[in-house]
């Protein structure tokens, strides 16, 4: 396959929204329109129904990982798997679906690091639960994860390339999450069993 189809596949990949098809699925609220607006997992969740966020997470995950995988599968070179790795990740924060406004790309960015170590996504994973049970903040968590993760690929992933799109993953995270860092810093956060 063309190298500039398989990037272009991928970006059009990552631009499916599992949160909103999987509210409409449910008949539940457009999750753009609760919590932070963000149509991830965590604003899913704030529905109620945990078997539709755990839907919307398998499917961000899935997406990230699946194209990079198949990159691999297929013996592409490693900078095309890294462009890859990119574009369906791009195409989750700005997908051509919903006039590029799309998540934050945490379950999307697991995938993808799925895809390029288990090891790596177990790590990330981690890092993101034990923040989660210690203070009940998802928006801390990811960023714990995701400033930690630059680190764990240093040590874990033999391809330069793929260390290079880890930090860039990393750094586009926490871009996006800046509205959360802003209410973390003044207190006004809205954590799991917390009042905002």
């Amino acid at each position: 396959m063309n190298t500039a189809v398989f990037i272009l596949l991928a970006y059009l990949l990552g631009s499916i929204a599992f949160g909103i098809i999987v509210s409409r699925a449910f008949g539940l609220p457009d999750p753009r329109t609760v919590g932070s607006g963000n149509p991830g997992a965590t604003n899913v969740l704030r529905s109620g129904k945990k078997l539709a966020a755990v839907l919307t997470l398998l499917g961000d995950a899935a997406k990230g990982w699946l194209p990079v995988w198949l990159a691999q599968v297929y013996g592409l070179a490693p900078e095309v798997v890294c462009w890859i790795a990119l574009a369906v990740f791009l195409g989750h924060l700005y997908p051509v679906f919903y006039r590029f406004k799309g998540g934050k790309g945490v379950a999307t960015a697991v995938g993808i690091l799925l895809a390029f170590s288990p090891a790596l996504a177990g790590l990330a994973l981690l890092s993101w639960l034990a923040v989660f049970a210690l203070t009940r903040f998802s928006s801390l968590a990811a960023l714990t994860a995701a400033a930690l993760a630059p680190g764990f690929a240093w040590l874990l992933l033999p391809q330069v390339g793929y260390i290079i799109v880890v930090f860039v993953l990393s750094l586009l995270l926490i871009w996006r999450h800046r509205s959360n860092i802003r209410k973390l810093l003044d207190g006004t956060e809205a954590g799991f069993g917390k009042k905002p």
